[in-house]
C-alpha cells in the first residue's frame, strides 16, 4: 500500500503518467518497468527493433505467461475444491485458461483497446486478445514476481469475472469445437478407437486418437468412447496452435487436394494394342494382318 502511494506521487512528475494510470486501472498496482507491459501488448505484426537490433513483440512473454497462468490457476483451483479428483481439477483449470475464456477476459478488462497490431492481421487472428492476456501475466511475473501474478488473478480477474462454482460445472465440448474448426479451415479430421480394455475394477476403458489430414493430433482415454474422444480433441485443440504442426497439416491437405494427372495414351497405340490382342485371341494369319495393317494406314490417312 505504502509503495503504491510513493509510486503515485512519483507519477505526478512523469511525462508518461497516462500509460502508468492505464495499467494501474487494470492491474491494481503501478508497474515498476512499464516497458515490459508495453511489449506484452505488442503483437508480432507491429514488432519493433530494440537497441541491439532484435525484434521485439509479445510472443516470448506469451510463452512465459502461459506457464505461469497454468500454475496460478492450478493453485487457486486446488485450494478452492478440496477433496476433488485430479480429473475434475484439470478440467476446471482448462476451462479458465482456454483461449475463448482468456479472449473474453481481455475484452472485459479493456486490454483489447491497448494492443498494438496491424489491421491486416487482426481479421484472421481470433486469439490475439487471449495471447496478449497471457503476455500480460508474463510481464507481471517479470516485473513483480509470482505473488503479484496471483494477486492479479485472484482479485482482479477471478473475483470480479469468473464464478468458479459455475465454470466447474460447465461442459466444454472440445470435439464440437474441433469439428467446427476443421469445417471452417476445410481440413479432414477422423476419430479412431485405438484400444478398448478394462481397468482394475473391470470397468470398461477406451482410448481414442484424432487424426487431422492423416496426422496424429491427440490421444485421450476415458470410461466411455465419448470421454476419450473429448480428451483427444482437447489435446488436438492445443496442437493446432503450434505453427510447425499446422505446416505439416497444410502440406498434407495440399497433397490430398492436388488434381490427379491422367496419363493420355495416343490413339494409335490404343488401336495397335487392341488389334494385337484380337489377333492373338482369334489366331489371325500373317496375310490377314497385312490386310488389316494396310486398311489401318488408309484409315489414318483419311482421318488426317
Amino acid at each position: 500500500m505504502l509503495r503504491n502511494q510513493i509510486n503515485k506521487i512519483r507519477l505526478l512528475f512523469r511525462k508518461d503518467r497516462e500509460s502508468y494510470l492505464c495499467f494501474y486501472r487494470i492491474l491494481g498496482f503501478y508497474p515498476r518497468d512499464i516497458r515490459i507491459y508495453e511489449q506484452a501488448l505488442l503483437h508480432k505484426s507491429s514488432a519493433v527493433r530494440s537497441e541491439m537490433g532484435r525484434l521485439l513483440n509479445n510472443e516470448r512473454l506469451e510463452f512465459l505467461g502461459d506457464a505461469i497462468l497454468d500454475a496460478i490457476v492450478g493453485d487457486i483451483v486446488y485450494k478452492r475444491f478440496e477433496g476433488k479428483r485430479e480429473g475434475f481439477l484439470t478440467n476446471t483449470r482448462s476451462k479458465i485458461v482456454q483461449r475463448e475464456t482468456l479472449n473474453k477476459l481481455a475484452v472485459e478488462i479493456g486490454l483489447d483497446k491497448l494492443i498494438k497490431y496491424s489491421t491486416r492481421s487482426s481479421s484472421h487472428n481470433s486469439y490475439m486478445c487471449g495471447n496478449a492476456f497471457e503476455a500480460l501475466v508474463g510481464a507481471i511475473y517479470l516485473d513483480r514476481g509470482y505473488r503479484a501474478c496471483k494477486y492479479f488473478m485472484e482479485h482482479r480477474i477471478i473475483g470480479p469475472y469468473i464464478d468458479l462454482e459455475k465454470i466447474s460445472r460447465k461442459e466444454v465440448n472440445f470435439k464440437s469445437k474441433l469439428i467446427e474448426w476443421s469445417q471452417k479451415n476445410r481440413v479432414e479430421i477422423v476419430f479412431e478407437l485405438i484400444t478398448q480394455s478394462h481397468d482394475q475394477c473391470f470397468s470398461p476403458t477406451f482410448e481414442s486418437e484424432v487424426l487431422i489430414e492423416g496426422i496424429p493430433a491427440g490421444r485421450g482415454s476415458g470410461y466411455s468412447k465419448k470421454e476419450s474422444q473429448q480428451r483427444a480433441a482437447h489435446e488436438a485443440m492445443g496442437k493446432i496452435k503450434n505453427s510447425a504442426f499446422m505446416e505439416s497439416v497444410l502440406a498434407a491437405k495440399s497433397v490430398r487436394e492436388a488434381p490427379q494427372e491422367e496419363v493420355m495414351v495416343p490413339q494409335e497405340e490404343v488401336l495397335e494394342t487392341v488389334i494385337s490382342t484380337v489377333s492373338e485371341e482369334i489366331g489371325i494369319s500373317e496375310l490377314d494382318e497385312k490386310i488389316i495393317s494396310e486398311a489401318e494406314e488408309m484409315a489414318f490417312k483419311e482421318a488426317k
